[in-house]
Parts: C-alpha cells; structure tokens; sequence
C-alpha cells in the first residue's frame, strides 16, 4: 500500500503542497480531483523524487520509506509515473520505447511476460511495434507512455492528465484499459480534469484545494456531492444555481514584441556611401564619442560545456534481439542533442552575408562599423530633438 502522511512542499517561501494524506491500496484506482494549480502534479512528482522544491513528510510503500529517495530508487521499488505530456522517445520504435521501462532491475526477469501484458492490453501498439513514436497520434503515444511504464513491474501506476489532448473516442478506451490495468493487482493513482470519466473507473478520490486535500470519501459518494457536481461535474450546488466564474479583464491585443521591432530598425541601416555631416560637438557629447573611438573589448566566448559521461548500464538479456543497455545510450544521446540545439551558450555559427542582409525574425543582426556610427548618430539626434521638444514651451498671447 502506498501510504503519503503530511507530505508538503514548498519553493522557497510558496507552499504549493501541505500536509497531504492518503492511501492507495493495490488493486484499487484513487482520483484526486482539483482546479488547475491546486498542486495535483507536484503530489505526483514529490511521490516519484522528482520534486525541484523541498519535500517533507512521509512516503511509504509497503512499509519502505521513499521519502528522499532518488527517482530511480522509488521505480526500483515499485512506483511509476506516467507523466503529464507523455514524455515518450520520438525517434525510437514503439518496441524500444517499451523495452526502456524494463531497465529497472526489478523488472529485467519479467520481461517478456510485461511485455505480452502491454501488447495484449494495448492491441493497437502490437499491430505497429516497428512504428516511430513521433509518427503516431496522442492517443497512441499515451498508450506507449502507459505501457513503458508498465513495463517495470510497478506496484502503484501514478497517472498525470492521461486524456489531455486525446478525443472523447480515445479517453473512453483509456479509462476501459485503466479498469484492466487494475484487475491485473495493479494500485492506480490518477489526476485527471475528466472528473465524470475518471470518477466512473474510481473506488476512490480525493479534493484537493490550494495545496491541500479537503476531503476524501469513496467515488459514488464524491458523484453524488452537490459541492463536486457543481465544482467538477457540471452540476448544480445546493441553491439551485450552477456558479458562475468570475469574468477577468479583456487582455490588450498583444503588438509586436520590441526584439522584432529593434531588429526591422537595424536592418533598415545600410552603409553611408558619404560621411554624414558632423553636428557641433557639445559637452555631454565628449563621453560618446570616447566610447565610439574606444569601443569596450569584446567578451570571451563561453566555453561549450561537454556532456557528462553516461553510466554503464547493468547487463540484461536481449529482448527481440535488442540490448536494453544499448537502447539506454541511444536514448540518452538523443536528449543530449535536444539539450545541446537548444543551449543558450552553445558556439554561435558564423553570420552569412544573406543572413546580415535579411535577419530571421527577432534575431539582432551584425553591423559593420559605418552602420554601427551611422546608429549612434542616430540614436544623438533623437536624444536632442527630444531635450528639445521637453524644454520647448508655447509663447502666450495677450
């Protein structure tokens, strides 16, 4: 039984979870119903290690205390998390990403017992287990997300928005598989927006409201509440009246972001084929030029950081003719190249000549050193036509 008691969390002085409690039994699915950001998915992730805040309290399963634990050790012993998104390997097959969640050791002796267990719950992933991942739909993804994690012989299945995104078609297959996945002994913990839905596959639920679980009761009581059908299920509260959402301000129409704009003004510029005429040097002009004719070094690039060495990976049998600890390193090579495509402080490629004359959207373009003067002038006058216009001031007639 996975047991929670006063668990909270916080991100330094927010508190987004405090004091949970509940239980989940094997065999038996638990719901936790809350509005969006009621702090639903930090439960889940401070239940599976993976938390970014400071986790207090006690976790339990079966007796062993997860609180603490690295996420590799709380899958070791026995909890899985299905995140919200998926989180499955594109590039990957759906048989490899299967094989991925049998890397835990608990899981290497069962392996093609899970597997037939997936393949015969899920039929569609069967019919294409040599498909890539990235090629099928939602639907399909979150059958591979739930069957990978089925795959390491989990005690208690957590669950985070496994419809969002999928048609009402596919949720109600969804929900019908989560009843088989709990007729195996498997102890289910769902977070779900579809209350009506989920309640129906439920035993039991949970309320969760500003970061703390209100009330818990068995699934037929929670429908059957006035205050949830009102709050989750559509329904009317005990006046009569369904509550209406408080109506916030129209947002403003959103105009073009100030990047793009700096960037259309500096690519505009062109080299001045003659040299601009010199305005009279003023006093508080002698700072400028000293910084035009003295530009400030440039700073060193930073150094591209190397990725850290993966870990061997524990030895396994062959599963269809495919090394679970190869399939670790491929799928560990490509989320470091996603990671390094989108560093901040990767290397910069070098600028093309078509690239500085027509710059890609919100990009800064380089400027030779005319253009770079021709701004600063610029950029002078306007600063002393606008003292001009502040310090002008209309005669008055008498």
């Amino acid at each position: 039984m996975l047991e929670l008691r006063d668990v909270s969390v916080t991100y330094g002085k927010h508190r987004a979870l405090e004091n949970a409690a509940l239980q989940v039994a094997k065999g038996e699915i638990v719901v936790i119903l809350g509005a969006n950001g009621a702090g639903k998915s930090t439960l889940l992730k401070a239940i599976s290690g993976i938390s970014e805040g400071r986790v207090t309290g006690s976790v339990t399963l079966g007796g062993e205390t997860l609180t603490g634990l690295p996420a590799h050790r709380i899958v070791e012993a026995g909890v899985a998390l299905v995140p919200e998104g998926r989180g499955v390997f594109g590039e990957l097959d759906v048989i490899e990403n299967l094989l991925l969640g049998a890397y835990a050791t608990r899981a290497q002796d069962d392996q093609e017992a899970n597997l037939d267990r997936v393949m015969s719950l899920f039929p569609r992933l069967d019919e294409r287990r040599r498909q890539q991942v990235r090629t099928m739909s939602g639907g399909e993804q979150q059958m591979v997300a739930i069957g990978r994690a089925m795959m390491s012989s989990p005690e208690i299945l957590m669950l985070d928005e496994p419809s969002l995104g999928l048609s009402p078609l596919l949720s109600k297959d969804l929900f019908a598989s989560l009843k088989t996945v709990r007729e195996a002994g498997i102890g289910i913990l769902l977070v779900e927006q579809n209350a009506k839905a989920s309640l129906a596959v439920a035993d039991r639920g949970y309320l969760l409201e500003n970061g703390q679980i209100v009330h818990g009761a068995s699934a037929k009581s929670l429908a059957s509440d006035p205050a949830v059908q009102a709050a989750y299920l559509g329904g009317k509260g005990k006046s009569g009246a369904v509550p209406t959402p408080a109506t916030s301000a129209p947002r403003p129409t959103a105009g073009p972001a100030p990047s793009d704009i700096a960037a259309a003004a500096m690519a505009s510029l062109k080299p001045a084929t003659r040299p601009a005429p010199r305005t009279p040097e003023k006093p508080q002009d002698k700072p400028q030029q000293a910084a035009r004719e003295n530009p400030a070094p440039s700073q060193p690039k930073r150094p591209v950081l190397q990725p850290s060495v993966q870990r061997a990976a524990p030895a396994s049998a062959d599963v269809h003719g495919i090394a679970i600890g190869d399939l670790v390193a491929r799928a560990s090579d490509t989320s470091r190249a996603a990671t390094r495509s989108g560093r901040a402080d990767a290397a910069p490629k070098p600028v093309t000549r078509s690239e500085q004359a027509a710059p890609p959207r919100g990009a800064m373009p380089r400027l030779d050193t005319d253009s770079r003067d021709r701004l600063s002038q610029i950029l002078t006058e306007i600063e002393e036509a606008a003292a001009r216009a502040e310090a002008w001031r209309p005669s008055r007639r008498n």
